[in-house]
């Protein structure tokens, strides 16, 4: 028997309508594709923080002339 939690509540999936498991279907659809989307953004960051560090190494060296 596979529960939820929804705001606090317990719930069994299996009771659950066809148009309750579609809508459940559909939260855990979102779910792992926002936790991509945050992965992704994680990434970006990095890269632009490595793209950061570089621009100023850059800057470094015209300031040094």
């Amino acid at each position: 028997m596979v529960k939820i939690t929804l705001d606090g509540i317990k719930y069994d999936t299996e009771s659950l309508s066809v148009n309750g498991k579609a809508q459940l279907a559909s939260i855990q659809f979102l779910h792992v594709q926002i936790q991509h989307l945050k992965n992704e953004i994680s990434a970006y960051q990095t890269a632009r923080s490595g793209y950061a560090t570089a621009l100023k190494a850059e800057l470094a060296k015209v300031e040094a002339k």
